[in-house]
């Protein structure tokens, strides 16, 4: 059984998708600090002349320590508007821009002023949207007595443990970072999903990689990105 922990992003890129549909069960991990300028709030999508633009959840000023779950959304800015606006660059050259605004609209129309739950739903309503049906929690929620932490590494490693999975499973960005002898240690194999990313036809005269899970849905059918979600090394 595949366990798969990742903090909340902003419709992130489809490897985050890839993930979550590999394992068996995925936590949000909300509570580490937020990070200014970091993902979490914001994505990239195209813009007119054909290139990246990022669309951003502005957020109201925190401390620097502050949750992920607790930082409050910017209501006073006209953001959703903004968005809206931004991706009106695909009405005349995506030819899924109709079903792919309606994911975006069932998760900004009911936006609160929570950034965490937001970027939650954009997954949650993406995932709906793929048929991808792996069960998954929210870290703040679980109310987990875990061993003590004594280095970043070890939240997935004391969760997994706490949970009784058998397998951590992480983006290859953690290769470097994390201790895979304390993983296997305590009887847990820790693997690196590696997402390769897929071409596709944007209608730009290249292709831009790495944008969010919104450009790929207004230019592939949900046939397509499901064949995408399947394409990855385990390392």
């Amino acid at each position: 059984m595949k366990l798969g922990i990742m903090q909340p992003y902003f419709f992130p890129y489809i490897g985050y998708f890839s993930l979550i549909n590999y394992c068996d069960r995925f936590i949000y991990f909300d509570t580490p600090q937020y990070i200014h300028h970091g993902w979490v709030n914001r994505n990239r999508i195209l813009k007119q002349g054909n290139d990246a633009a990022y669309i951003t959840v502005p957020t109201k000023k925190a401390a620097r320590d502050t949750p992920i779950n607790k930082i409050i959304i910017n209501n006073d800015l006209a953001w959703k508007e903004k968005i809206y606006g931004q991706l009106s660059y695909y009405k005349r050259k995506a030819p899924y821009y109709y079903t792919a605004i309606e994911v975006v609209k069932s998760v900004l129309d009911n936006a609160d002023e929570n950034l965490s739950q937001l970027c939650i739903k954009s997954i949650e309503q993406t995932c709906e949207f793929l048929g991808i049906n792996t069960p998954c929690d929210i870290f703040s929620d679980m109310d987990l007595d875990i061993e003590e932490v004594t280095a970043p590494d070890e939240w997935a490693l004391n969760i997994t443990k706490r949970l009784g999975y058998k397998t951590y499973v992480n983006p290859p960005g953690g290769i470097s970072f994390f201790d895979v002898k304390k993983y296997h240690i305590a009887n847990i194999e820790i693997e690196f999903l590696k997402h390769e990313l897929t071409p596709y036809i944007q209608r730009i005269g290249h292709f831009e990689p790495g944008l969010s899970i919104v450009d790929i849905m207004m230019f592939c059918s949900v046939e397509e990105i499901k064949e995408m979600l399947g394409k990855y090394q385990i390392l």
